[in-house]
Parts: C-alpha cells; sequence; structure tokens
C-alpha cells in the first residue's frame, strides 16, 4: 500500500510534492472547521483550492481544475456568507433545503455535467472513461459547495457521496495523496454531518 502511494511520486518534481502536499493539509483542515462552524474553513480552503486549481492545470485534468475554481469563488461568497453578523449567534444558522433549494442543487448538478463534458469538446482533450467519472463528481461537488455556503446540513451528504466517488478515481490516477486526503474527508464529512444534525436537533428540542 505505502508502494502504491509513493510510486507514482518517484519522479515528481519536490516543488510539485510540497505544493500537493500543503492542498493536503489546508484541504483537511478546511473540512475540520466546516465540521465546527468555524470561518476559517474558507481562507484554508481557498489556499487548497488555488493550489489544486494549478496543479490539475499542469496534469490535464480539466474537470477538476474546473470545479476548484469553481471552489475559489464559492470560498469568497461563503466566507461573506458565513460571516454577517457581529456575533456568533448572528451568523447564518445550519438549516435544510427547502423545496426550491434542492431544486437549485439539482439544476446545479447537471449544468455542471454539460458545462465540464462541453469544455473537454472544446479545447478537444480526448474523454476516457474516468473523464465522465470525473464529470459526475464534479456535479455533486458544485451542487454541495452552494449548500455549505448557505450552511445546509445537505451539504455533508452530497461531500459524502462525492468522495466516495473520488477516492478510487484519484488512485486510479495515480495521485495517492488526493485519494488519501479525500479518504480522510469522507470520514470527516460523515463525522461532520453527524455533529451538524445533532445541531439541528437540539434547536428543534429548544424551539
Amino acid at each position: 500500500m505505502i508502494d502504491f502511494f509513493l510510486e507514482s511520486y518517484k519522479n515528481a518534481p519536490l516543488w510539485h510534492i510540497i505544493l500537493e502536499f500543503l492542498v493536503f493539509v489546508f484541504g483537511i483542515l478546511s473540512v475540520w472547521f466546516a465540521k465546527k462552524e468555524n470561518i476559517w474553513v474558507y481562507p484554508t480552503g481557498l489556499i487548497a483550492t488555488v493550489i489544486s486549481v494549478y496543479l490539475l492545470y499542469i496534469a490535464g485534468y480539466i474537470g477538476d481544475m474546473i470545479i476548484n475554481a469553481y471552489f475559489s469563488v464559492m470560498s469568497i461568497y461563503g466566507w461573506y456568507m458565513w460571516s454577517k453578523g457581529a456575533t456568533v449567534e448572528d451568523n447564518l444558522p445550519i438549516t435544510r433545503t427547502n423545496s426550491n433549494e434542492k431544486i437549485i442543487g439539482a439544476a446545479l448538478f447537471v449544468v455542471t455535467i454539460f458545462v465540464v463534458f462541453g469544455i473537454y469538446k472544446y479545447f478537444d482533450y480526448e474523454i476516457k472513461y474516468d473523464n465522465y467519472v470525473d464529470m459526475i463528481s464534479s456535479g455533486i461537488f458544485f451542487a454541495g459547495m452552494w449548500y455549505m455556503a448557505r450552511k445546509k446540513i445537505e451539504n455533508w451528504t452530497l461531500w459524502i457521496i462525492g468522495d466516495i466517488i473520488v477516492v478510487p478515481l484519484y488512485a486510479y490516477r495515480g495521485l495517492g495523496m488526493l485519494s488519501l486526503q479525500y479518504l480522510i474527508f469522507t470520514i470527516l464529512a460523515i463525522s461532520a454531518y453527524l455533529e451538524w444534525r445533532r445541531i439541528l436537533d437540539s434547536k428543534k428540542q429548544q424551539s
């Protein structure tokens, strides 16, 4: 198992490994802060996604690059949404999605798949089987990031599904560190969902 993760980095330049390690660390920190409803989810996540955009561009994974660029933009939006209010109590509360938000999430999922597919076609990239998986996971993450910015508990459900999909995807592509990162993301997302649900349940009991 160790050899599998290290093999893909045997001929990689040191700066590449350092950048990927920074993505690994700041990405995990971001999910941890999200679980705790801590606004540092966004600055740490922004560092991870901006570096990822560069690394994925070099690797030629357009779908993943686009989603990380979107994450960067949504991190700024989410940072603004979470920071509204003078105190923690005034800030955006955890809620569930309503019918309209579910429709928006589904629309984001479908539109993202078509947009990523269109970009692959536009740049004349060969679309392989793993790229189709990439398109689906991109759609899931696009909707999940929008839900997270609005503190909807369903964001964790989408993160869990998306993470489970991309763990083997990145392993297949030889990106061992990213595959391990998303495995950790899956565990953290499950834990975060349970914690946010506990917060929601406690608010219901108080009301």
